[in-house]
């Protein structure tokens, strides 16, 4: 290996991973999670938790940040996974999946909560909040947030007596209450309380 290779390898060693998921409490659709290592030469001006900022404020990061990390990913975990494994679990899946889809290895994932998906192979850290203070973990939240948003706003079209694009599957009284009228969809998690409650 000459010195360039060597230097090319302490830099990647050194690269750090954020993870965050988005769609833990919905009662209907996929659990999705992100993967986003920046750039430290290219900063991101106003990375924070994702459910902090204004809509239009996460559309303008997330192309930002698409365009200037190192390496980004997105992974989820369908309702059926949910269903089976738990929203936790599944969770912790989307996690996984997300860190094992980046095209670079990182020496280190940070992840935000208080659990670490199984990554034998990586150094983990979960940090509680993390998302608020790590900008990697803001960058990933972000990228998270804005694809499930996203698939929400297809299922609307697929299933519009929900009117998944003004709740985006959380419990709120509207999607309880079409909930109730309707049925569960196909989507819905069948593990949920709510869900439960109507099949």
């Amino acid at each position: 290996m000459n010195s360039d290779n060597l230097l090319d390898s302490n830099i990647e060693e050194r690269l750090v991973a954020g993870v965050d998921e988005a769609g833990r409490g919905p009662l209907a659709g996929s659990v999705v999670a992100a993967a986003v290592i920046l750039d430290p030469t290219r900063p991101i001006e106003g990375l924070t938790d994702s459910k902090k900022l204004s809509e239009k404020k996460r559309i303008i990061l997330e192309q930002e940040i698409k365009q200037k990390a190192l390496c980004w990913s997105i992974a989820e975990a369908s309702q059926l996974e949910i269903d089976e494994i738990n929203i936790l679990h599944a969770s912790m899946l989307a996690m996984q999946r997300a860190v094992l889809a980046l095209d670079i290895k990182p020496q280190q994932v940070l992840v935000d909560g208080n659990r670490e998906p199984d990554l034998a192979e990586y150094d983990v850290q979960a940090i509680v909040k993390g998302d608020l203070t790590e900008p990697c973990i803001s960058a990933a939240s972000i990228l998270a947030k804005q694809y499930r948003d996203k698939q929400m706003l297809e299922m609307d079209v697929v299933y519009p007596q929900y009117q998944f694009a003004k709740h985006k599957g959380y419990p709120t009284k509207l999607h309880r209450e079409l909930l109730i009228e309707h049925g569960a969809s196909p989507i819905h998690r069948r593990s949920f309380r709510p869900v439960k409650e109507v099949l």
